[in-house]
């Protein structure tokens, strides 16, 4: 006997069946939330938007389609989206954004989806709004149009179809209010505690260093004597090809003043000057 003959062989119908889950988990450009409803995970998406799985905080199951970054700057994409939500029965939306909001991207909720035990029941009615949130964004991409004619040149696509973020929303106000959960709020807390120990503990600090400083005054103006002459040098422009230049002191020595009146003068010469025949 062979080892491959030892080896009991397994059927198909032996094989386990995979397990794909309903939904995928979220990733960090989705929002966590919108409007009451917080999304759980995401069922499916287009070029025109996004299908999750929401429920409140209250349990209320909801299927959540939201427009895209690039659907949700385009008017007549906008449009489409409001006409699709129009077109769906009254009781099964069970909440939506305004229209008005050109900030924002639109949004519904589609339900009710009233338990979530795995029931036939409960199965049937998240096919049903799955479906009919499916609806809505093929409405805003417009892929269900029966086409008429022959096809004929390029095919048409729109132009933001290469935008497929999840729709934008508001850095603040944020657009799911009570965003904050309790532990949350215990690390806001935290951090604002130790923030304001922080700018104590920077206070002390400032206050140790500067305690012992001597406080700055102005120096004291001591007025000069009057009467005194205050001795100024002005430099003076030598002439050409002289040395350096001689600087001269201010005031200048004063002459004595003259009267007129010729100054005696020694016998001799005039002027002072003595004569040599006097010598004899």
């Amino acid at each position: 006997m062979t080892a491959t003959e030892s080896q009991p062989k397994v059927q198909p119908e032996d094989r386990p069946a995979l397990e794909i889950p309903d939904a995928l988990p979220l990733q960090p450009e989705d929002p966590p939330r919108v409007g009451e409803f917080w999304l759980r995970g995401r069922l499916g998406a287009n070029a025109a938007g996004y299908l999750y799985t929401a429920s409140t905080e209250d349990g209320r199951n909801a299927i959540v389609a939201m427009m895209t970054e690039g659907s949700a700057d385009d008017a007549a994409a906008r449009e489409r989206f409001v006409n699709a939500v129009d077109e769906l029965p009254p009781d099964s939306v069970l909440a939506h954004n305004d229209s008005d909001d050109d900030d924002l991207a639109l949004w519904v909720a589609v339900g009710p989806i009233r338990t979530d035990d795995g029931s036939s029941a409960a199965s049937d009615e998240r096919l049903i709004a799955e479906r009919r949130g499916e609806d809505v964004l093929s409405a805003v991409l417009m892929d269900r149009i029966p086409q008429a004619g022959k096809l004929r040149g390029p095919d048409f696509r729109h132009y933001w179809e290469s935008r497929r973020r999840p729709g934008l929303f508001r850095i603040w106000p944020l657009p799911w209010p009570n965003a904050l959960r309790p532990a949350s709020r215990w690390a806001l807390g935290f951090a604002l505690l130790t923030m304001a120990v922080i700018m104590a503990l920077a206070v002390f600090l400032a206050w140790l260093l500067f305690r012992n400083a001597q406080p700055l005054e102005p120096e004291p103006v001591i007025p000069s004597p009057t009467g005194t002459t205050t001795v100024t040098v002005t430099p003076t422009t030598p002439p050409p090809g002289s040395g350096s230049p001689t600087p001269t002191t201010g005031p200048s020595p004063t002459t004595p003043p003259t009267t007129g009146i010729p100054s005696p003068a020694p016998s001799g010469s005039p002027g002072g000057t003595p004569d040599p025949a006097d010598k004899f």
